[in-house]
């Protein structure tokens, strides 16, 4: 009878070490999901930080332009 119970319980004990397996093997991979997922954010991050930088250099530029082509019809209407 004793044997019975104790192969039981290593039964119980068999059955819940797989259960840890499976999960612990679902959340490797969801973790390599989600860093898959996170170095794409941060791929896309840098992306819209640079078309900003970008954008910015290129605003500078054109206050720039218009900058001198006012001093310029400024220069002109003072004539």
């Amino acid at each position: 009878m004793d044997n019975d119970f104790v192969l039981k319980q290593f039964g119980e004990i068999e059955n819940k070490v797989e259960r840890l397996i499976e999960n612990c093997k679902a959340q490797a991979a969801a973790n390599s999901e989600l860093k898959n997922k996170l170095a794409s954010l941060e791929e896309e991050i840098r992306g819209k930080v640079e078309a900003e930088k970008n954008y910015a250099e290129e605003k500078t530029l054109i206050r720039s332009k218009i900058d001198g082509l006012l001093a310029r019809l400024d220069d002109i209407s003072e004539l």
